[in-house]
């Protein structure tokens, strides 16, 4: 008797542990959303850059100097957090460029192999609501120059509408 009462104890937490793994598998997660919203946006971006005439293709030899972002207030988005998610998508551009955080105390010599990219990523209209949440209309425009030279070499923008509960 005292033989049947021991797997018992044991027999209630195995039983458990699948709900409630199941439970933290279905609970969502917000930072994941975000964070998979920006990877998104930032891979559109990276795939852009890549396909810009100006860089030579494979731009493996090539270095892109990213610019500090400009980016709107009214998208609840950090420039930061942009930032890293640019630098993470250009980075994982197979046989991609060499990615550096750019400032003006670089000077303006550079390389025929440097290019700076620029981006700002803007508010492009209102907030649209519909029955299950809110999107928010971007447009992101990214401008590839030459370290030192006021003209652009490309310009592409982008746009789409981010999830505002995912912000």
């Amino acid at each position: 008797m005292n033989a049947s009462r021991t797997p018992r104890p044991l027999l209630a937490p195995l039983l458990l542990a699948p709900l409630l793994l199941a439970g933290c598998a279905a609970a969502p997660d917000r930072p994941e959303t975000l964070r998979q919203a920006l990877f998104n946006l930032g891979e559109r971006a990276a795939d852009r850059v890549m396909e810009a005439p100006p860089l030579p293709k494979p731009p493996g030899d090539q270095v892109l100097l990213l610019a500090a972002p400009e980016v709107n207030g009214e998208l609840s988005i950090g420039q930061e957090r942009f930032l890293e998610s640019l630098t993470r998508a250009l980075l994982a551009v197979s046989d991609g460029p060499q990615v550096l955080d750019w400032s003006d105390s670089m000077g303006d010599g550079a390389g025929d192999n440097q290019w700076r990219l620029e981006s700002r990523l803007m508010a492009d209209g209102p907030r649209l609501r519909l029955s299950d949440r809110e999107l928010l209309p971007y447009r992101l425009t990214l401008v590839l120059r030459r370290p030192g030279s006021d003209s652009p070499q490309w310009e592409e923008s982008l746009q789409g509408a981010l999830d505002a509960t995912a912000l």
